[in-house]
């Protein structure tokens, strides 16, 4: 009997990582000089912009939200302005500050990206523009940097 508690309370202790759900919360899409633009040679400059952001929801759930902003300029005219909010439900639990925070910030976008290139590739070719085929980022690579900005700021302890 004894075993068969210090097992359950062992497993309570052990982190725990499960993806419950995945999900696009927002979604916008412009092309303010349209249908000009479609009639001009396409010499395309993309900007890309991405946040992270999540939250508690009750118990061990935290929402986690990828936000990709793209601005696409043709020449100095704006082509299309084009945004998706990615998010998902995780539920997390049994991890250290530390390796919470690297969770939330680095490993959950990481899943959460692939989908949010998707939503944004399918938004842009419905307007009728070339796709944008964005790159693999790499979110442990700007979590670190994050970190780091933070830690020079004095935002956050060593």
């Amino acid at each position: 009997m004894t075993e068969q508690a210090t097992n359950s309370a062992a497993e309570d202790q052990a982190p725990q990582f499960s993806l419950q759900r995945i999900y696009v919360r927002d979604l916008s899409f412009e092309a303010p000089k349209s249908p000009e633009i479609f009639r001009q040679e396409w010499r395309p400059s993309v900007e890309l912009d991405i946040n992270t952001r999540h939250r508690v929801l009750e118990g061990d759930f935290q929402e986690v939200v990828l936000k990709l902003s793209v601005t696409v300029k043709n020449g100095e005219e704006t082509a299309f302005i084009a945004e998706v909010q990615q998010a998902g439900i995780f539920l997390i639990k049994g991890l250290d500050a530390s390796a919470m925070s690297h969770t939330v910030g680095a490993f959950c976008p990481n899943i959460l990206f692939p989908y949010a290139r998707e939503a944004l590739d399918n938004l842009v070719t419905r307007g009728s523009f070339p796709a944008l085929m964005l790159a693999p980022v790499n979110f442990d690579a700007l979590y670190a940097q994050e970190l780091q900005r933070m830690q020079s700021a004095n935002q956050i302890p060593a």
